[in-house]
């Protein structure tokens, strides 16, 4: 499985169209971001007590479902 980190730079864009695009920014410029994981709770735990720039936690939960789904090959 790739790291988390890897499957968000895909959304990365000059322009913010979404929450998750505005995430992926966000994620890319946050050199503590936990970019070899693919464990939910470290990166869970990672973006609560580090990420004000989360929106809410809702937008990486939905990222992490896609994530998820993706790497089992269900989409």
């Amino acid at each position: 499985m790739r790291p988390f980190y890897l499957y968000l730079m895909k959304f990365r864009q000059p322009k913010e169209i979404d929450a998750i695009t505005k995430f992926a920014n966000y994620a890319y410029q946050d050199h503590g971001f936990p970019k070899q994981s693919t464990d939910y709770n470290e990166v869970s735990s990672y973006l609560e007590l580090n990420a004000d720039y989360l929106e809410s936690m809702s937008v990486f939960d939905h990222a992490w479902e896609q994530y998820v789904q993706i790497e089992e090959g269900l989409l």
